[in-house]
């Protein structure tokens, strides 16, 4: 089962399991984790779920979509992710930064 840790601005961490082939979004609103909003319902057409992903080694690169959609994201950087386009399988342990602002 896939772990994610997601870590606040203020330092504070949610850590929660979630089902195979679920998205990091997904779970961040299946969780109530704070941060993530997600305006689009993981349809790729907004910023707000942005993240910063350290290790990406467990996800696909981003496509080209997704970069052009990542433009949008307020305070972007190179680990920047939008998190409904990480899917999350197996034993994946994931530690996702959340940043203090989406818009």
């Amino acid at each position: 089962m896939p772990r994610v840790t997601f870590i606040q601005a203020n330092g504070r961490e949610d850590v929660v399991d979630v089902v195979d082939d679920t998205s990091v979004m997904q779970s961040a609103m299946d969780n109530l984790v704070s941060g993530i909003i997600a305006d689009c319902g993981g349809e790729l057409t907004c910023a707000t779920c942005h993240v910063y992903v350290d290790d990406q080694s467990s996800f696909q690169p981003p496509t080209a979509d997704e970069a052009d959609m990542l433009e949008c994201a307020v305070d972007q950087q190179p680990e920047s992710r939008l998190s409904c386009q990480l899917i999350l399988r197996g034993e994946t342990s994931t530690v996702v930064r959340v940043p203090a602002s989406q818009l």
